[in-house]
């Protein structure tokens, strides 16, 4: 055999040897460390192990399986000590005569979406390579950006010591803005407007570019005017906002080509998990990041986006190939999670997706049940369904664990929760209030942000009376307004109120607080602790005097207080710079969320969670309620293909979280915000193989016998009009009205009729209620709804 042949057959035997326990896809994903290169995860492929050995790979044989050189004065000799150092397991870099070219981990960037992830990729790859991992920067968007600003935020206005607003600051800073400008939160909420300006920065629309795109639309000229004021007074504040971190690193990196070459030439490989989540913003940073011709792997799975609502941009990764001609393209399709039925049952749904990376999961696993499909005659008889399934499991030895509850619609829990609680059944629900949004947390973690950068008016704000100092709402606004007319911060107005004529009157409050807050400063610069500057806090104010006084849920409140300090404590042992700016940072982007259950015991508690919020999560058993048309899909996507695309998608992350039984619950009838729909199942449920579905049903239902008779519906609902006359409830005129509109509004069983957004139907039976009539109407396409004649906004067909 030719020698150098044998050369790199030995050395690539060696390497496969070395990570046997990957699979051949899983391997190529490995080895292939240079060029741009994406890899489509399939759900349960192993995509963290993929990206762990990868980086390990890197670091100790670089690009050493497909590097085509070969060592100078290549013989037999060497190919023999090749042949017996494979053969011991020894460490290929005992042969001097092979150079290997290690990848220098300060020269890797590893992107993930959670602190959690990328805290666990940092643990597992320490474990494995020891402190040398320790330099591989294993990071998320937003943790990278600041990493970046804390370094070069002058360059673009800003201090160094900026503060991050999180969404609670963003809300309270638009209501000013709003307010200011007379702007009426009635007819704009504050909430669409946040959505708006966040929408722009995901896209790196600036507040200019707004404007100039919307100058004929009266709606957005109104969010301009607020995009303009709460960007031009958050840069005052010295603070940026959530989606500011990686729009001004965009800015930072177009306007300043020289620190964009330098984090060029810093990660020289970058790597980028769950591409399919980028929007448009975390795209072009990391295209700018690498260049034309860099190092690039991203990992991802576009049959899981389930975030457009978030921003995320699925064409970043569908488009990988257009953008990146060169790009290799790797596909992990198979599962280590589910039974072969669940794949087939989760295949069969995502190949109706039409915008799609083309792949078909396959396992090695057992067949294993069928999919049971149960219809349920209401949303609790399909809940007490899963409590008898959880419970006849929980008999058998299986721990609560063991099972998941998830759902399209957060609104679907209540009933979930009511029952599970009524039947006993232990529950932990994922995504409650992040800890450090708790009220007392929260006011604390201000009074460090104050110290941290005395310009941050919102934090400020909500400490002045916290505790209470007795400085109303009109001392506060006053303070506001002489600091926007002078041109100066809230905090420089206060120290120097004896300028102010109009602070007099609160002249000994005002100092009362600058006496606290200056001590505080004080004791930061000298070079406090942190632990004793939090301590000295709760001292000064008397906080958890204040607490007690509040008189709401005293105890807990206090344990925060307590829990805040074992936060701060492990925050200063574990960093090895620890700084409030640092502190504040790790707060601000930490998404640790609690969870919440009604009562635990030693078979743990069963998981109750969104879709959304189950990505990335498995369980032995899971239950999927409410598959019906306008909940799963939702109403809003009948008319949108892409939309239903997104929610296909959805369907197919719930049913891939199950690995050993999936269980899919429809209800003929069921009461959600307030009324009662029948809606047709889900069209999902009709993509899945009927040969591997087993079908169940509820016993069916006796109905109200005591329901009003619908044949005098209009004389009975004149009735209640005139009736209301006696009592005083309405007044000639409104009576008058009301007349007028019932004769207008009345319809009978069998008409025809057509709704603005559910289309056409046929009105089934019409329930006389006060001032008004119940119809149910069965729609062509959405099935049978009961809506209220005077609301429906319906015509008759053959008015058409």
């Amino acid at each position: 055999m030719d020698l150098v042949l044998e050369y790199r057959n030995l050395k690539r035997n060696f390497l496969e040897s070395e990570f046997s326990h990957l699979n051949k896809e899983q391997k190529e994903a490995v080895f292939r460390v240079k060029g741009q290169v994406m890899v489509v995860a399939g759900a349960g492929s192993g995509k963290t192990t993929v990206i762990i050995n990868r980086i390990l790979n890197m670091l100790s044989y670089g690009n050493l399986y497909l590097d085509e050189s070969v060592p100078k004065g290549l013989n037999h000799k060497l190919i023999y000590k090749m042949e017996n150092v494979f053969e011991d397991k020894e460490k290929i870099e005992e042969i001097k005569e092979i150079e290997i070219d290690k990848i220098n981990p300060e020269n890797i960037l590893a992107i993930t979406f959670t602190n959690k992830s990328a805290k666990e990729l940092q643990i597992r790859l320490e474990a494995k390579m020891g402190k040398q991992a320790k330099d591989v920067l294993a990071s998320t968007f937003h943790s990278f950006c600041v990493r970046i600003l804390r370094q070069h935020a002058e360059k673009i206005g800003f201090s160094n010591d900026f503060t991050i607003y999180d969404t609670e600051d963003t809300r309270k800073m638009i209501k000013e803005c709003q307010r200011d400008l007379g702007i009426d939160d009635k007819v704009f909420p504050i909430k669409n407007n946040m959505s708006a300006i966040s929408k722009a920065k995901d896209e790196l629309v600036s507040h200019e570019d707004f404007k100039e795109r919307h100058q004929t639309d009266f709606k957005f000229l109104q969010v301009s005017q607020i995009y303009e004021m709460y960007q031009t007074r958050i840069k005052y504040a010295n603070a940026m906002d959530f989606d500011d971190l990686i729009f001004n690193t965009v800015l930072l990196f177009n306007s300043k080509p020289e620190v964009l070459k330098f984090y060029q030439d810093k990660f020289k490989y970058v790597m980028v998990d769950e591409y399919q989540d980028t929007n448009y913003a975390q795209h072009v940073l990391v295209s700018k990041l690498i260049g034309k011709n860099g190092n690039l792997c991203i990992v991802g799975d576009d049959d899981q986006s389930i975030y457009k609502f978030r921003g995320a941009v699925v064409e970043n990764m569908l488009d990988f190939e257009k953008q990146y001609e060169n790009a290799h393209v790797i596909r992990l399709e198979q599962n280590y999670r589910s039974t072969k039925n669940i794949l087939i049952a989760a295949n069969s749904i995502i190949s109706n997706n039409s915008g799609r990376k083309e792949k078909v999961l396959w396992t090695d696993n057992p067949k294993g049940n069928k999919i049971k499909l149960h219809t349920a005659f209401s949303e609790h008889d399909e809940v007490n369904v899963i409590v008898n399934e959880i419970k006849k499991r929980i008999s058998l030895g299986a721990n609560y664990s063991d099972f998941a509850v998830l759902y399209r619609m957060s609104s679907q829990s209540n009933v979930i929760e009511r029952i599970f609680s009524k039947s006993g059944i232990p529950y932990k629900m994922l995504g409650g209030v992040r800890f450090f949004e708790r009220k007392e947390v929260k006011d604390l973690i201000s009074y460090f942000n104050v110290i941290n950068n005395t310009g941050d008016e919102i934090r400020l704000r909500r400490i002045i009376n916290r505790p209470k100092r007795s400085m109303g709402d009109r001392t506060i606004n006053l303070i506001t307004s002489l600091a926007r007319e002078n041109n100066k911060t809230m905090y420089d107005v206060m120290k120097d109120f004896q300028s102010y004529p109009d602070l007099n009157r609160c002249c000994v409050k005002i100092t009362e607080f600058l006496n606290v807050m200056e001590s505080l400063i004080k004791s930061y610069k000298k070079g406090s602790s942190l632990v004793d500057l939090y301590h000295e806090i709760l001292d000064r104010t008397k906080y958890i005097d204040f607490l007690q006084q509040e008189n709401d849920e005293v105890d807990n409140r206090v344990s925060n207080i307590k829990e805040l300090a074992s936060a701060v404590a492990r925050y200063e042992k574990e960093s090895e710079n620890p700084s409030l700016s640092g502190f504040l940072e790790e707060v601000s982007l930490e998404p640790d969320k609690n969870v919440d259950g009604n009562k635990k015991n030693a078979t743990g508690e069963v998981v109750l969670a969104t879709i959304h919020a189950s990505k990335g999560l498995e369980f032995p058993v899971v239950f999927l309620p409410g598959f019906e048309e306008e909940i799963f899909p939702g109403i809003h996507c009948n008319f949108q293909p892409e939309d239903v695309e997104e929610e296909r998608r959805l369907a197919y992350v719930a049913a891939t979280r199950a690995k050993n039984e999936l269980f899919i619950l429809c209800a003929t009838s069921r009461m959600i915000f307030g009324s009662t729909s029948h809606n047709r199942p889900s069209r999902f449920l009709s993509e899945i193989p009927e040969e591997i579905i087993v079908r169940t049903k509820s016993q069916e239902w006796t109905k109200v016998e005591n329901e009003e008779k619908t044949s005098s519906s209009y004389d009975i609902r004149v009735k209640s009009v005139i009736s209301a006359r006696n009592f005083g409830v309405a007044s000639n005129s409104i009576i008058s009205q009301n007349m007028e509109d019932l004769k207008r509004d009345v319809f009978s069983p069998g008409e025809d009729i057509i709704h603005e957004v559910l289309g056409r139907g046929k009105i089934i039976s019409v329930v006389p209620k006060e001032m008004d009539s119940l119809l149910e109407i069965d729609f062509e396409k959405f099935g049978t709804k009961r809506i209220f004649s005077r609301f429906a906004k319906l015509r008759r067909e053959s008015l058409r």
